[in-house]
């Protein structure tokens, strides 16, 4: 699969016709042509020939090489036939009476008909080629239609004036477009494309693609980091608002992780890679970013209908328009009629609602990303705007997931030594952050040579066998499926229930954490308008209740096993209203079937397993929880900006068709309503990346 850089692509409905009839060869496994990078991702074994008959679909469209750059730049040479068209057009204006005069008029379209052909020779060529395609009612059909309509009716000026002020249009379009392409391309970017690989020989300079993991690779001041990675000599202040949108910079030392788009600033760090260049975590943004409009938001999928149903059915109004009245109504001349029906053509182009709404989209998501907001498809900036109710998982999310010991309460005939150490022997093969707790508590992980059996209860905790001993660490309900007997059920905290050969030894009691945002996120989901947020949690009923209560949640349900919590989001999305969604946020493995099962899943990008970052639909890469009240904000600002493009073009073009057909509006103000709208439904698109 390759990817190719798309010259000319400046018409949605154009890249979404390519990628239409490409997909029918059979050379061709998938092609996804993205309109708003100008990019088409091909799978073929034989791309050349695919790519020579691409200039057969649209013959403006070429490719200009693999992966390449051009900085989407505006080809401002075409400047210059608009300039020479205009010029004619000027000095027919001026000597129309003094050319009219001439025998039938030839020198008038002489005049006219070089500024005509000058200034809209490509949209004829265009319409030609469409029409022996058997595509017809696209933008070039109905522009060709009406100015050589108005040229049979003698009115020159204007079928010149139509296509000269629509060449104008589409370049300020474009141009406005291109900067929009590169303001989104600036996260793009991010990509290195150097690394300096630490050899036996000294450093050698290579692609990043190039670098296996394991590898050691030296990052320099001011250099962006190529690879993910653990840095193992040196300390250097980081810049992490590439990918995190964090603006402090952050001090990264011997055994911190250092991610790929960060950027050095102070020091040189040595790191040892941990992922490839395809599997980093810039690398998984881009391509998100970039293949987004993959996963269409329904928004999109509705007004790429509406623009096939909608231009056909405007074309044949405006047929009845030019026969209907002239031979119903006394007075009303053919001339008149057809003149109406032209202008009509003219302003039923679709174009500033094709155009600007997957732009729209796309510069949402390259917003989110540009804060540490990973969004998988625009269709979830919709569903965004419809959360209702949040349920955060506890461990991880809501909390920092780092235990500590706080009490050891022993039986009668045991010490808090004695308490501990079976715990910890029993825990020795497990990778649990409650293990890992009691390893620190106790000052080493002890050794694992004397446990001749181990099996780990999912939600409850182990039973091992440790010097033919049975012991069982574990919560409540562990204890209670094995039907020991125990004196202390409920307690504040997470609990560790002890027992050696079914004998009760004791408890221990872990602390975790809250986050330091977390009440900030909450009262920020809130402020969103966020009905309803609820705990789901394996721990204890009093962990959950003390928890639920500190940060002001609506409800919780505690000692829940993986299949339990989607069972409980199951019963929470039956009682939702219509059009309300539900969001979950989790961070572990056990999470991942109802992140999947949640209308959004949301999982932490930084502590969160690899189960739960692959299920999930928003991938928060700084763990801050605030951030799902901004990706809220975001979602609703991209929807506010995609219906204001909606509503405004779609009444401008009502309110141009009705004074068109009434007579009230010539064929220039249809031109000028056409491209300005475009022009400003592009701008107000633009205006989600600030």
């Amino acid at each position: 699969m390759k990817t190719y850089k798309l010259k000319n692509l400046d018409c949605h409905e154009c890249a979404a016709d390519i990628e239409k009839s490409l997909n029918k060869r059979k050379d061709v496994r998938s092609v996804s042509i993205n309109f708003a990078t100008s990019t088409m991702t091909l799978d073929s074994p034989s791309p050349e020939e695919v790519l020579r008959d691409l200039a057969d679909i649209h013959p403006d469209i070429t490719v200009i090489g693999e992966h390449i750059d051009d900085g989407h730049r505006i080809p401002f040479r075409s400047l210059v036939p608009i300039g020479i068209a205009a010029v004619l057009f000027i000095t027919g204006l001026f000597f129309q009476q003094i050319l009219h005069a001439t025998p039938y008029s030839f020198a008038e379209y002489l005049v006219f008909g070089c500024a005509y052909i000058i200034s809209g020779w490509k949209v004829l060529r265009n319409a030609a080629i469409n029409m022996v395609r058997g595509k017809l009612f696209d933008e070039n059909f109905l522009m060709s239609v009406a100015t050589i309509g108005a040229f049979l009716i003698n009115e020159l000026p204007e079928a010149v004036g139509v296509m000269l002020f629509y060449q104008v249009g589409e370049f300020f379009q474009n141009l406005s477009l291109s900067h929009s392409r590169r303001s989104i391309g600036s996260l793009l970017a991010l990509r290195p494309e150097t690394a300096h690989l630490k050899t036996e020989t000294g450093l050698k300079t290579i692609h990043p693609k190039e670098v296996a993991a394991g590898s050691t690779i030296v990052v320099k001041p001011g250099e962006r980091v190529p690879l993910d990675g653990v840095i193992v000599n040196g300390t250097s202040q980081v810049d992490t608002s590439p990918l995190t949108g964090e603006s402090v910079p952050r001090i990264l030392k011997k055994g911190d992780t250092i991610l790929a788009g960060m950027i050095n600033k102070t020091a040189a760090v040595s790191v040892t890679v941990k992922r490839v260049f395809s599997e980093s975590s810039l690398s998984v943004i881009l391509d998100l970013v970039e293949n987004a409009n993959r996963k269409k938001a329904g928004t999109e999928k509705f007004i790429s209908r509406f623009a096939r149903f909608y231009t056909p059915f405007v074309v044949a109004t405006a047929l009845l328009i030019a026969l209907l009245p002239p031979l119903l109504f006394q007075g009303f001349s053919f001339q008149d009629a057809i003149n109406r029906a032209l202008v009509l053509l003219v302003i039923s182009c679709p174009c500033a609602l094709v155009l600007s709404i997957p732009l729209g989209y796309f510069s949402g998501i390259g917003k989110a990303s540009k804060n540490g907001i990973l969004i998988k498809g625009s269709n979830y900036l919709d569903i965004l705007t419809g959360i209702k109710t949040v349920i955060f998982d506890k461990t991880g999310t809501l909390t920092k997931g780092v235990f500590t010991v706080r009490e050891i309460v022993p039986e009668p005939g045991y010490t808090k030594e004695e308490v501990l150490r079976l715990a910890v022997s029993a825990e020795s093969h497990s990778n649990h952050p409650i293990a890992a707790s009691l390893f620190d508590y106790y000052g080493k992980k002890p050794s694992s040579h004397e446990i001749t059996s181990h099996e780990e209860v999912s939600g409850h905790g182990v039973i091992a066998t440790v010097s033919g001993k049975r012991i069982t660490a574990g919560n409540d309900g562990l204890l209670h499926r094995e039907g020991i007997s125990h004196t202390v059920c409920h307690t504040a905290g997470t609990v560790v229930h002890v027992a050696e050969d079914d004998r009760y030894a004791g408890y221990i009691i872990i602390g975790d954490e809250i986050k330091d945002d977390a009440r900030e996120a909450i009262d920020g989901l809130r402020k969103e308008g966020i009905k309803r947020i609820v705990l789901f949690t394996g721990d204890s009923e009093d962990e959950a209740r003390i928890l639920s209560s500190r940060l002001s949640l609506d409800e919780y349900h505690a000692h829940l096993l993986p299949e339990e919590k989607v069972r409980e989001l199951e019963k929470v999305l039956d009682g939702c209203g219509k059009g309300e969604q539900v969001a979950f946020v989790g961070d572990g493995i056990n999470d991942a079937p109802v992140i999947a099962r949640a209308d959004v899943g949301f999982a932490m990008g930084k502590s969160g397993t690899d189960a739960a970052i692959d299920t999930a639909d928003i991938v928060l890469m700084t763990d801050r929880l605030s951030k799902i009240g901004e990706a809220v904000r975001i979602g609703k600002k991209t929807r506010r900006i995609i219906i204001q493009n909606i509503v405004f073009a779609i009444t401008v073009k009502i309110a141009f068709i009705i004074l068109g057909s009434l007579g009230y509006a010539e064929m220039w103000f249809a031109v000028f309503a056409d491209i300005g709208v475009s022009l400003l439904a592009v701008f107000n698109a633009m205006r989600i990346l600030r």
